[in-house]
């Protein structure tokens, strides 16, 4: 089965905290991880942000990590191909076309977006889309 994969879930791939255990279970129960491409630079924000606020050099670590999250991903998909669609969809629900591009490529794929964005469910659940979207816990 084939499955849709947000920042929120990636991140905890590099970064461990809460779920991290549930998000690395996906690669060994999951066919086929869809993510859009603006999920490198999702990631490598988050971490950055993160990371920051430590003492060290951690640039090599982000580097790290977005060089490696392509090619743990089955397919990532350009966000030029998804935002039209996207752009709709946040209008539609009154929520950050970023996070749209993740349910336009679930709606597209016909596959289940796993999120930890509590918000983004009840978003795509409020708005007519739950079929779209699950929650990583």
């Amino acid at each position: 089965m084939a499955m849709i994969v947000d920042a929120s879930v990636a991140f905890k791939w590099f970064v461990p905290e809460p779920e991290s255990d549930r998000a690395l279970a996906l690669f060994e129960t999951t066919e086929a991880l869809y993510a859009p491409d603006l999920i490198l630079t999702e990631v490598a924000n988050a971490m950055w942000a993160r990371l920051r606020k430590l003492d060290g050099d951690h640039g090599p670590a982000v580097k790290a990590a977005t060089n490696a999250l392509p090619r743990m991903l089955t397919f990532l998909v350009p966000v030029a191909e998804l935002l039209p669609r996207a752009v709709d969809l946040a209008f539609d629900l009154q929520h950050p076309i970023y996070d749209c591009i993740y349910l336009a490529l679930a709606e597209r794929e016909k596959a289940a977006l796993i999120t930890a964005d509590r918000r983004l469910i009840a978003t795509a659940s409020g708005g007519g889309h739950s079929a779209l979207v699950r929650v990583l816990a």
